[in-house]
């Protein structure tokens, strides 16, 4: 490869990463704004102000609020499905749920705003992702089912009904997201540090994987 054919390489990698960069600087500050004012009181300009790039930037990147609002809302959901892989290697009940639950608890804490996006979306009848809702939440419930069941067939924990434990899971995992300003008032008016978050997610782990006749906490 000649000197000019590198360097044409190398400014379309900057550029790539530069694009990514921003992106993810958009996407991040979008968050924060949905998750307090709402999709109806968010505005470009104000993600745009918090992102720290000009509104122009935004639509280079999303059309209209509404793309964007929907991309926050997959991510969050994205991020999701990939902490339920725990699931389709598992040797054993434990392990798999054991290590969904503490991957929910750790993206709870990592991600607060994009679950507040989620959760007031669903609240308010999800008018802007109701078809994802039909389609891939749906469809990954079912394979999560599905292995629940296989577990309890194998007579390897208790015969509970899957769905009901998906949604105790989601509740108490998600909990520590949507309503984090209620667990900082209990705590004192701060954050949960390391050794609390620590224990709340021993915890929450201990006390569903016990509820269905498990241990591995």
């Amino acid at each position: 490869m000649d000197d000019s054919a590198q360097k044409t390489r190398t400014r379309g990698s900057r550029r790539t990463d530069i694009r990514r960069e921003n992106e993810q600087l958009i996407l991040r500050a979008a968050e924060k704004v949905f998750a307090e004012a709402g999709f109806g009181g968010a505005t470009m300009q104000l993600i745009a102000d918090m992102a720290g790039l000009p509104k122009a930037n935004l639509h280079y990147y999303f059309a209209t609020k509404e793309e964007l609002y929907r991309r926050v809302v997959e991510d969050i959901f994205q991020i999701w499905l990939r902490a339920a892989d725990s699931f389709d290697n598992a040797p054993d009940p434990a392990s798999g749920i054991g290590a969904y639950i503490e991957a929910k608890m750790r993206i709870s804490r990592e991600h607060p705003f994009g679950s507040k996006v989620w959760a007031s979306e669903v609240m308010h009848g999800a008018p802007v992702i109701q078809d994802y809702l039909e389609t891939t939440l749906r469809d990954w419930t079912e394979g999560r089912i599905t292995a629940i069941r296989r577990w309890i067939d194998q007579g390897q924990m208790a015969p509970i009904d899957p769905r009901h434990l998906l949604y105790m899971i989601w509740a108490t995992t998600q909990h520590y997201a949507d309503f984090g300003h209620q667990i900082e008032t209990l705590n004192g008016g701060k954050p949960l540090n390391d050794r609390q978050w620590q224990a709340a997610t021993d915890s929450v782990k201990a006390i569903i994987l016990r509820g269905i006749g498990l241990s591995g906490a």
